[in-house]
């Protein structure tokens, strides 16, 4: 959504609130946490208290306040309530440790930080390691923090539930999302006050989630995926969010949606094929879910049909990016396709740039995917020439190799340093492990380039089997199948057994771990194609 020449301020908490609110709706429930029911009147009561505290303990315009908090209503006031006295909101990944969360307390300058109790040592460590302590460290959780932090309790007490907004230009400072760091140092992506706008897009006339209906996501609101289309999206059109302060996985996830019944499900590739393979999704629970969302890494074929079988609706696959934080290109509830990423969405432009920057307009060829969107972020702070890299004139480089086809599906290819080239020809990993996806006995799979002693770079495939499979025959069935269904050239020299795929917290391969891997573990079968 664009912003009005006219909107000389606004503020992003209201823009999140206010619209239900405003409409007399305050008593519809905003947050369901555990046995706890937070309507958004009384969201926006506990928002204000956190926003009076903050200011109160010197936190004003353009301040950054830390949150490494567990998903939580406190999350989400601290979060709304550092943007409402104009400060600035910056999760932090709770899983981080020491040496990251010392560069993210450098890199922001924070003033305040919100600290669940479970993450304190975590916060010592960085210390430890020559973190200059935030001014103000508030400890959420059981018991006293020893000084010179201070409890929740303390930090809340005698604060009044009413605040009036910062006003704020829309291209001020909101919140930053920091990037997961797997090529560098992590980037904080700086969103402003207008770029929560477009929530009411994509969940509201795309997913057609409207007031009172229940969202959940069962990536943490720390990642962008969940913090923008479940919570800020949620908001936005009025929506239940659920909350669960647990690290994902099958169970506590079946767990959620057998309890609270959300009608509309955000997850990413390896949770939905996890609830499959603990026969979770077969339940009355997962059939009763109206819409069912995943990013985070490419959605296989095969999924995408076994969930569909399973529950009767599709899984609608996506793809978005911590600096554009809605997707881009997807699957709709009108529109969808196994094994596409989908098209683009409303109010987004695309285009797809050769190595030599010349738009790609034939159908199967590939090209690195270039965006322009109302919610794409101010660049990164403190990086001007990342930024110079990656942002041209109000387009962002993806660094997402794409291809379309003649009816105007996007297809995923995965990074462009994932894509390789062998004899010759360019090879994306995602095909091969699409198509050895679907073999039988066969639970995950990757691919990586490997140089071989001549120096050319040859596939090498590893795999995780079933149980009881027999890895020797499993293989030959594998490199059978790629051979019968694709290019010779895509057929990988080597299959390497494993009992997990090495995979970020929001699912990504991470093939780095794989080329070591590859270099400490002999291969489990040398046939060459």
């Amino acid at each position: 959504m664009t912003v009005p020449p006219e909107a000389a301020a606004m503020n992003a908490c209201d823009a999140l609130l206010g619209p239900t609110l405003a409409s007399g709706r305050g008593q519809t429930p905003a947050l369901l946490f555990h046995d706890t029911t937070i309507t958004y009147a009384e969201l926006e009561s506990l928002v204000n208290r956190f926003g009076n505290a903050m200011r109160r303990s010197g936190v004003g315009r353009g301040d950054r306040v830390l949150l490494m908090l567990k998903d939580s209503p406190e999350f989400v006031a601290g979060f709304l309530a550092a943007i409402k006295v104009g400060g600035v909101a910056v999760t932090v990944n709770s899983r981080s440790a020491a040496k990251d969360v010392r560069f993210i307390i450098d890199d922001s300058d924070c003033r305040a930080m919100l600290i669940d109790h479970d993450f304190v040592e975590t916060l010592e460590g960085a210390v430890a390691q020559g973190a200059p302590r935030p001014p103000v460290v508030v400890v959420c959780g059981a018991g006293e923090p020893a000084s010179p932090a201070i409890g929740l309790d303390a930090f809340l007490r005698n604060q009044p539930d009413r605040l009036d907004s910062a006003p704020m230009s829309p291209d001020d400072m909101a919140f930053w999302l920091y990037t997961s760091g797997t090529t560098g140092m992590p980037k904080a992506a700086v969103h402003c006050h207008h770029d929560v706008l477009p929530g009411d897009l994509y969940l509201g006339k795309i997913l057609g989630v409207k007031t009172g209906d229940k969202v959940f996501s069962s990536s943490k609101l720390f990642f962008s995926f969940a913090l923008t289309h479940c919570l800020l999206g949620g908001l936005r059109v009025g929506a239940t969010v659920i909350l669960d302060d647990r690290w994902p996985d099958s169970n506590a996830v079946a767990e959620t949606v057998e309890r609270y019944r959300p009608d509309v499900m955000f997850c990413v590739p390896t949770i939905y094929r996890n609830l499959l393979r603990d026969k979770h999704a077969e339940t009355d629970a997962f059939r009763a879910v109206r819409c069912y969302v995943s990013a985070g890494e490419r959605l296989p074929a095969g999924l995408f049909e076994r969930w569909q079988h399973a529950t009767g609706k599709p899984i609608l696959d996506g793809i978005g990016a911590t600096e554009t934080l809605f997707l881009f290109i997807a699957n709709t509830p009108t529109a969808y396709r196994a094994g596409a990423t989908g098209r683009p969405q409303p109010e987004t432009e695309v285009r797809l740039l050769d190595d030599n920057g010349r738009a790609v307009t034939e159908p199967g060829q590939f090209g690195i995917l270039w965006i322009k969107m109302p919610s794409l972020c101010n660049g990164y702070w403190r990086q001007p020439d990342k930024t110079a890299a990656s942002f041209d004139h109000g387009w962002y480089r993806t660094g997402d190799i794409f291809c379309f086809d003649s009816d105007g599906w996007w297809y995923h290819q995965g990074r462009g340093d994932d894509l390789l080239k062998i004899s010759g020809q360019w090879v994306s990993p995602t095909e091969i492990e699409d198509c050895a996806l679907v073999t039988p006995d066969v639970a995950d799979v990757a691919v990586i380039g490997v140089p071989n002693s001549d120096g050319l770079v040859r596939l090498s495939m590893f795999v995780v089997p079933t149980a009881n499979s027999d890895v020797k025959e499993l293989a030959s069935r594998i490199q059978d199948r790629i051979k019968s269904q694709l290019s010779i050239y895509k057929c990988p020299r080597n299959i390497r057994f494993i009992t997990a795929i090495p995979r970020t917290a929001t699912g990504k391969i991470q093939r780095f771990r794989l080329r070591e891997l590859a270099a400490e573990l002999p291969a489990n079968n040398e046939k060459v194609p």
